[in-house]
């Protein structure tokens, strides 16, 4: 048995604890959801891509968020579907695709956190120097910016799970129904203390940051509201800082309700489900959420629509 269990190849996850009643249920609100962020975040994305008068920076630097809901929410949610319909018993990982598991679920949340604090930067530009907007966000600037966002997300979680893999590992139970960083670093019988502090500082840092730079900028854009008599600028920014605003919201208090409960043990079962909300609830609401706000986005689909209720006589 020892053998087996020091640094085993496979892995065995937790069962989400759900009645056989309300397998199949659940199954499929998860499964619609599934299909839901896939269908939603590829149409805007699609949209964005054809219509020339959504080449605009502000959409897309937004096209990051429909990319990596479907990147997140397609490693995680498939496989959990799989699982729900197998008997807990049989519910093995490979350690290497549990990593990589791992490694997305991170790089979702924390990309989320940098794609939206680029957009914060995007919208400041636009209400404080409407004149100069389109100097300063050039095509190489949107580029530049996109890079970051994902380029600082891959470091940072690069380094989180580098931290993790060189441990030795002597259990092979998963306390959760996918993989992610805590849950693999406590699989070692080692000091986990190195893990623990970069962790923190992984969660401080990001949270801080993001937190931080949408104080500022809001601070900023609030100042150039209040100083400015343009109704119009004010209006503007009300509709695309309202819609910024609650989508990072989400993602806060989705990330830090799963953070939180890692803490705590006996609430294993609401960290489980949380776990899985932290991928769904941001991926389905921000089509959602840009969709209806957006009056270029509406326009389109309502000419879309439009034109397929002229149909050609027979």
């Amino acid at each position: 048995m020892e053998n087996y269990t020091y640094n085993s190849p496979t892995l065995q996850l937790e069962a989400l604890n759900v009645s056989k009643e309300s397998v199949y249920p659940v199954f499929l609100l998860f499964l619609f959801s599934y299909l839901f962020i896939i269908v939603a975040n590829v149409s805007i994305a699609v949209l964005i891509f054809i219509d020339k008068n959504l080449h605009q920076p502000m959409y897309l630097l937004f096209c990051n968020l429909p990319f990596n809901d479907i990147l997140g929410n397609s490693i995680l949610l498939p496989r959990l579907l799989i699982d729900m319909l197998r008997p807990p018993s049989e519910l093995f990982i490979s350690y290497y695709e549990c990593v990589v598991q791992a490694f997305t679920t991170h790089m979702f949340g924390t990309t989320s956190n940098t794609v939206l604090m680029i957009m914060a930067f995007d919208r400041y530009v636009a209400i404080s120097n409407p004149l100069r907007y389109n100097t300063i966000m050039t095509s190489k600037m949107v580029m530049k910016l996109t890079v970051s966002a994902w380029g600082v997300a891959f470091a940072l979680v690069g380094i989180l799970l580098g931290l993790t893999i060189r441990l030795n590992r002597c259990r092979t139970m998963i306390r959760n129904p996918s993989c992610d960083n805590a849950s693999l670093f406590k699989l070692s019988c080692e000091s986990v203390l190195i893990n623990n502090i970069y962790g923190l500082t992984f969660t401080v840092v990001l949270l801080t940051s993001s937190i931080g730079c949408m104080v500022i900028t809001y601070t900023k854009i609030t100042v150039v509201c209040l100083t400015s008599n343009s109704k119009s600028l004010n209006s503007k920014a009300l509709k695309t800082c309202s819609t910024h605003l609650v989508v990072f919201l989400v993602i806060v208090l989705c990330g830090m309700s799963n953070i939180a409960l890692h803490r705590f043990p006996q609430y294993s079962e609401y960290r489980k489900l949380s776990s899985i909300l932290f991928h769904i609830v941001p991926g389905s609401l921000n089509p959602i959420i840009y969709g209806v706000q957006s009056k270029e986005i509406r326009n389109f689909l309502f000419k879309l629509f439009q034109s397929k209720k002229v149909l050609p006589s027979l």
